[in-house]
């Protein structure tokens, strides 16, 4: 389709080293624009031990992305779950007076990317402290830990270009298989690691909606064909920059995972 190429220096530059630059913002988040926001966990820690902790996380994204107060978390899953008896997982992404659009997202065993857009004046800010706090909450005190989860501040750069926006849209879709597309010369086992990402529902192969994917997929006139093809030629151009040296120690470093 041709729908936008990738420039080299992109690939070189500032977002694949997007965790090592201060990025704190010290400029107002702008409704209708888009932003790149993710952090991990402090001192490098998984932050998903099991698949109920990426679940919950997962449903914190959908309960706290509103601009109503909300009660409990299970209390509200409860409910909706008596509603419906199907798949509470597919239920995921109900239509609500929301705080932030979320383009795409990937969890990652120890951080997360995602492309939000604010929808209300200080959308970002509020969906971010509370899905933060609420996380580390429920983390701490299932773990019988204290103390911050995460490195500090989220950190967030603005998608100043259609190029960049749809570049990162597949650099975070197949964020988790670019991470272990080195799996057979590591000593990661991924399967012991919880992870997941927007790809499958940019793809129809999920019914969460999450996502607002006009944004991506109306550049490419609704062929999701056509996008995933160019999502998966990023990725292949990315993991071939990336890993082509020192395969083993580079991607330990650039993925932040410790053995479990």
């Amino acid at each position: 389709m041709g729908v936008f190429i990738i420039p080299h220096n992109i690939v070189a530059t500032g977002l694949l080293l997007c965790y090592t630059i201060n990025n704190m913002r010290k400029d107002p988040f702008i409704i209708g624009k888009y932003y790149h926001i993710y952090n991990r966990g402090t001192d490098k820690r998984i932050i998903f031990m099991d698949k109920y902790d990426l679940w919950r996380f997962l449903q914190s994204m959908e309960e706290f992305n509103t601009i109503e107060p909300i009660g409990s978390i299970y209390e509200n899953r409860y409910k909706k779950k008596n509603k419906n008896k199907d798949n509470i997982l597919d239920e995921l992404g109900n239509p609500i007076a929301k705080l932030v659009d979320i383009i795409v997202y990937s969890l990652n065993p120890n951080h997360y990317h995602f492309i939000l857009s604010p929808l209300v004046e200080n959308g970002i800010e509020k969906f971010m402290q509370k899905l933060g706090t609420g996380f580390t909450q429920y983390f701490n005190q299932k773990y019988e830990r204290s103390g911050v989860l995460f490195q500090g501040k989220y950190k967030s750069i603005l998608i100043n270009s259609d190029v960049y926006l749809l570049y990162l849209s597949a650099y975070i879709n197949l964020n988790n298989e670019i991470h272990f597309s080195g799996h057979s010369e590591t000593k990661i086992d991924k399967n012991k690691l919880f992870y997941t990402s927007s790809w499958d529902e940019y793809i129809g192969k999920s019914k969460r909606n999450f996502c607002n994917k006009s944004i991506i997929l109306d550049r490419y006139g609704d062929k999701i064909e056509d996008y995933k093809k160019e999502a998966l030629d990023v990725m292949e151009g990315i993991v071939n920059k990336r890993y082509n040296k020192d395969l083993n120690s580079s991607l330990i470093e650039d993925l932040f995972i410790e053995e479990v």
